[in-house]
């Protein structure tokens, strides 16, 4: 963040913040999937975690821009090339501005 301000580099004054919880099934564990929303999430400015579930889903928590949140949201339909998703589920939340970075878990 910049002192000054208390934005982050990544975040346009003005810009609305937001989470996003979603949960992806379908063949996305053991493609790279949880490296490829990462590389998503921080090419976009994005902070929180990724993580695979024992039912064979990805469960993944994003926050930033909305608008970025949006782009990893649609590129969650596709996935890294290796991946077949057959659905996604997504929840807007509040931004709680506690991740400081993006963990793959």
């Amino acid at each position: 963040m910049t002192p000054s301000t208390g934005i982050g580099r990544n975040e346009r004054p003005g810009a609305e913040l937001a989470s996003l919880h979603i949960w992806v099934s379908g063949r996305v564990q053991g493609v790279f999937y949880r490296d490829s929303i990462r590389h998503e999430a921080i090419k976009h400015g994005i902070k929180g975690w990724v993580k695979n579930l024992p039912d064979g889903k990805v469960e993944a928590v994003l926050e930033g821009q909305r608008q970025a949140l949006e782009e990893v949201a649609r590129w969650a339909w596709h996935g890294p090339p290796t991946a077949v998703v057959r659905e996604v589920k997504l929840e807007w939340e509040a931004y709680s501005g506690q991740y400081r970075n993006f963990s793959v878990l």
